[in-house]
């Protein structure tokens, strides 16, 4: 990291890095408020970036006070994963911090002295985005403990959203990546399988393990013993294939004994194909039968709720998302936050809708965004930095500030940023969004100075080199937390 190379170089002249950058940017500090433009030093740190400053749009805004940096701030440009600080924040404000997702099994008849239920077991789906196995099994138990014990069949409504499905490959031509994970309304454990691979140190094999169980997936391929000292989270490739009702997942690589017991998950199955495999395997652990299987359909009018699964409630479920950028839990919310404004059947464009409508409300001027699918993972989605900085600067004015603020990863200690703004003078200092595509790198949040000033900073860059602005983001962070 460049800011950490200077930061050798100048202690050893008596001098940490932030203390050089807060010696050398302090008195220049006011005439930034009316250029407007980098101070000498941080312009040298961009300069080293090799970027033009044609592809940076950045905007730093003292909280109550001037507007002390803005480069190119009106030019829309690919934010990345901070498009969810846009999709969080507007389904904050507009479903309230105790939102919660409802899972509902509902009957229209009862159970008989067998446990047979007459007709069908419907399951109307809440678009929760973080539905554990270990949810649908306490829900799936719940009923065993009402008498339930042999189904006909289950129809799953799904109606909250309409035709959300997606290519999980046609992004990045990696189908079985996690964060290629389709929304849905009814997506269990996130839509993926964890791969556990245990060591057999006398064999100097890995043994396989899938998690959970389901008799449709089964690992083929071997992953190589080695005896070198762990370098690190082993790296293997997998290859997923279908068949019938069979999936392949085929492994190959090579893994070090010493690093232990590790897991990576992949997608195998749909949404729905994932969750009607889970079902089976749950419901038959816990004694159950199912006839005719799991369909789609609609509850009819009149169907009983006999048991539900509420999820946490929304001002912890953006915690997760913003924290460990997770795009499929990003996305449905933003289609959560459509059926809620405008009405069940939520599409991309419907939750898109909603959130521009609540942000123009705000006197957010939002010209020239595109919020595409709401987690940043596409490549036409677009913000300004002066319209994000706006939006940043109505959440700090709002009663829902502390639930918004505390979702974001805290520079040096956790989230996305856990490894990075480690220095002591910046650790703990600055509450940030990162974003990273091919083309493009973002930053964006808020940092607290060492005089007791909170600023907003909004950084994008969209050039195909634009991974060495990081030493630019860094250095500016530590330039604010020094101030």
């Amino acid at each position: 990291m460049a800011l950490h190379v200077w930061g050798k170089r100048l202690r050893r002249v008596g001098c940490s890095a932030l203390r050089w950058l807060a010696c050398g940017l302090a008195a220049g500090f006011a005439g930034v408020a009316a250029a407007q433009s980098l101070p000498a030093d941080l312009s040298r740190a961009w300069q080293a970036t090799r970027l033009p400053q044609s592809s940076l749009s950045l905007v730093v805004q003292e909280i109550n006070g001037p507007r002390l940096i803005e480069i190119n701030g009106a030019v829309p440009r690919n934010p990345a994963s901070v498009m969810k600080m846009v999709t969080t924040w507007s389904s904050l404000a507009g479903l309230g911090p105790d939102y919660v997702w409802r899972t509902t099994f509902l009957t229209s008849g009862h159970p008989d002295a067998q446990g047979t239920l007459l007709g069908p077991l419907y399951l109307k789906a809440g678009g929760d985005p973080l539905l554990r196995i270990e949810d649908l099994w306490a829900l799936l138990r719940d009923l065993r403990l009402r008498g339930i014990k042999n189904l006909s069949e289950v129809v799953v409504d799904r109606s909250i959203f309409g035709q959300v499905a997606t290519d999980p490959g046609e992004f990045d031509g990696a189908p079985d990546r996690p964060y290629n994970a389709s929304p849905d309304a009814l997506m269990v454990g996130l839509g993926a399988v964890r791969l556990v691979f245990q060591p057999d140190e006398r064999a100097h094999k890995w043994i396989p393990i899938v998690d959970p169980p389901m008799p449709e997936v089964r690992i083929s391929g071997d992953i190589k013993w080695s005896g070198a000292v762990c370098p690190g989270s082993p790296s293997i490739a997998t290859d997923v294939s279908r068949g019938g009702k069979e999936v392949v997942v085929h492994v190959s690589g090579t893994a070090a004994g010493s690093c232990g017991e590790f897991s990576v998950y992949r997608l195998v199955m749909s949404q729905p194909d994932y969750f009607s495999a889970v079902f089976r395997m749950l419901w038959q652990e816990l004694g159950g039968t199912l006839g005719k299987g799991i369909r789609a359909g609609r509850v009819p009018p009149g169907a009983t709720p006999i048991v539900w699964h509420d999820s946490p409630i929304l001002a912890d479920t953006i915690r997760t998302i913003n924290k460990h950028s997770n795009n499929v839990m990003a996305r449905t919310l933003l289609l959560t936050l459509g059926a809620q404004k405008i009405g069940p059947g939520a599409t991309m464009e419907t939750g898109g809708r909603a959130a521009l409508a609540l942000l123009n409300s705000q006197q957010v001027d939002t010209r020239g965004w595109v919020i595409d699918n709401g987690a940043g993972l596409a490549r036409d989605a677009r913000l300004t930095a002066t319209g994000l900085a706006q939006m940043l600067g109505v959440v700090w004015r709002s009663p829902l500030m502390s639930e918004f603020i505390s979702s974001l990863a805290i520079s040096g200690t956790d989230g996305t940023v856990k490894r990075r703004l480690r220095d002591g003078e910046v650790k703990g200092m600055a509450h940030l969004k990162t974003g990273t595509l091919r083309d493009s790198r973002a930053l964006a949040g808020y940092v607290l100075g060492a005089s007791g000033k909170r600023y907003i900073v909004v950084s994008l860059v969209n050039d195909e080199h634009s991974g060495s602005v990081r030493s630019f983001d860094d250095a500016l962070i530590a330039w604010l937390a020094a101030h």
